[in-house]
């Protein structure tokens, strides 16, 4: 690429921030004498952050058809890259090196629709929006930076970046009964989990460097040039007289793990409802829908396609903590009576099959395991959405408390249908497209793998009926219960004309790739046959 695409699409956000932050502060304005002011201020905010995150998604949207058009014409080299490296610090072998593939450039765009339609959900945010959108936008661009970074010290670099944003976000403008434990929580979940991974891509980097392969140097490229040779195959004595090992099986569990506490893998994933529910709506449509997509994708990227041999060790028994992430989180969905836990776990629930889709190790599973994790980024954050506008008018989330919402917002009752659809697997629908591979390929490694894995495919049905179960028990309790008007009066009022519009931007997408996978499913596939092929499973 000629133009730097990919840093722009990075650091817009970051600009509009920074834009944001020199702005004046509506809150030293006086309201009585000022307040023509202060709603033109806010309105301004409104807006930077509204044209930050849209160019992001125009420029996405062309990455997104610029990468499918890069490997329909045949070409089959790994990476789409930005030309150009700029050597950040040269003394550590730390660079600046941005490329996608088919694997991150839907996710450049599912951040793009999550961002924007987060902004216009977020319109009317009266509490020092300035601060907000700021924040939101670093947000954002620690997301994209981690879906576009080549250099594994710079993917960190990102991962860390969306961080302390997302605690922030929770602890100051989220649900004031659980805000400060959420945001704690999350935070020390995540960082924890960072930090072993981190060491273990420390020791990838070393033992790399001592090879002769990669001379000082956190280049992906390189780290591939390394695994290649058979760097991270060979063996190395264990303390205390344990034996011999290789550095591939020794370190990827910390390092698959290490990611995958981000995207809710068992036994690490309660921090993840706890941080939906305190989170501000917005908030919930990336963390859910984008946030816990880079703990699959950084695992994905830097623990299976760096140490294959590890992945080949590890991830037939991880395969079951996969399994109770979804039939366990399905269940505890179904029990909870608040409208906003019934999603958090059921964001769970579903990124269990992303992470078995990588189980799998072939081909077909985990082309479905990358589906999954657009789908349901798109699915979860038009859910959270949902989930926010209603109670922002009714201002209760308990489920036995609601009823016969359609009557006054059907836009909303309609599009959480369309979510229900997704989530319930349904054909037409995206989430039919992404759960269906990754069944067949379990069914395939029950062949090829060990036969428990058709059993697992088997177990793990049932969290398609209970998820039909508590999706249809929302559904019918919430939209079509009785609508009582004596006790809601008139504050249940229809949604606004930017609220449907971001409604109706995510159901397109999930109809979209539903009704015509062959816009997403090939460049998938695409971008993952390198790696099932280093699994044997291509």
């Amino acid at each position: 690429m000629d133009f730097p695409f990919l840093t722009v699409i990075t650091f817009i956000p970051v600009l509009a921030a920074v834009v944001l932050f020199l702005m004046p502060d509506e809150t030293k304005l006086d309201p009585r004498a000022d307040m023509a002011r202060i709603t033109t201020l806010k309105t301004g905010y409104r807006s930077v952050a509204a044209a930050a995150t849209f160019i992001s998604l125009l420029l996405g949207l062309w990455i997104f058809f610029a990468v499918n058009q890069f490997y329909n014409s045949g070409e089959t080299s790994l990476f789409f890259f930005e030309d150009g490296r700029w050597n950040w610090v040269p003394q550590l072998g730390i660079g600046y090196h941005m490329g996608v593939d088919g694997i991150s450039a839907p996710m450049v765009l599912l951040t793009g629709l999550a961002s924007f339609t987060g902004v216009l959900i977020s319109w009317g945010i009266d509490d020092r929006p300035r601060e907000f959108f700021a924040f939101f936008m670093l947000l954002v661009a620690g997301v994209y930076g981690v879906f576009v970074a080549l250099d594994v010290f710079l993917l960190f670099f990102f991962y860390e970046l969306a961080i302390f944003p997302m605690y922030v976000l929770i602890a100051t403008w989220g649900w004031k009964v659980t805000r400060e434990y959420g945001a704690m929580k999350l935070t020390l979940y995540i960082l924890v989990g960072s930090v072993v991974a981190l060491v273990g891509v420390i020791a990838m980097y070393f033992v790399a460097k001592d090879a002769g392969i990669a001379d000082m140097t956190f280049d992906m490229v390189d780290f591939m040039r390394a695994r290649d040779a058979g760097v991270y195959d060979r063996t190395f004595d264990l303390p205390l007289g344990l034996g011999l090992a290789t550095f591939a099986k020794t370190w990827f569990p910390f390092i698959f793990i290490g990611f995958g506490i981000l995207a809710g893998i068992f036994p690490f994933h309660n921090w993840s409802p706890d941080g939906h529910v305190a989170a501000p709506t917005a908030v919930s449509m990336i963390h859910a829908g984008v946030l816990m997509k880079l703990g699959a994708y950084s695992a994905l990227r830097v623990a299976v396609m760096l140490l294959p041999e590890g992945a080949k060790t590890h991830l037939p028994w991880m395969v079951f903590l996969t399994l109770i992430n979804v039939v366990y989180g399905s269940m505890i969905a179904m029990v909870q009576r608040d409208f906003k836990y019934v999603i958090g776990f059921s964001s769970v629930s579903h990124m269990g099959l992303v992470s078995m889709g990588w189980a799998t190790m072939n081909l077909t599973g985990m082309t479905g395991a990358g589906i999954q994790m657009f789908s349901h980024g798109v699915m979860t954050a038009l859910f959270f959405a949902s989930v926010g506008m209603v109670y922002d008018r009714a201002h209760t989330r308990d489920i036995p408390s609601l009823g016969g919402f359609w009557h006054r917002m059907p836009v909303v009752a309609l599009a959480f249908i369309v979510g229900g659809l997704v989530s319930m697997g349904m054909p037409g629908f995206s989430g039919f497209v992404a759960e269906f591979p990754i069944f067949v390929g379990m069914w395939q490694a029950g062949q090829t793998i060990a036969p428990y894995y058709a059993v697992i495919a088997i177990i793990s049905a049932i969290g398609i009926v209970v998820t039909a179960a508590y999706v249809l028990r929302i559904v019918q309790r919430i939209f079509f219960g009785e609508f009582d008007p004596s006790k809601w009066h008139d504050e249940i009022t229809d949604v606004t004309v930017l609220d449907k519009l971001a409604l109706g931007i995510l159901v397109t997408w999930l109809i979209l790739v539903g009704v015509f996978p062959s816009i997403m499913q090939p460049m998938v596939s695409a971008g993952l046959e390198p790696i099932a092929r280093l699994l044997g499973g291509a």
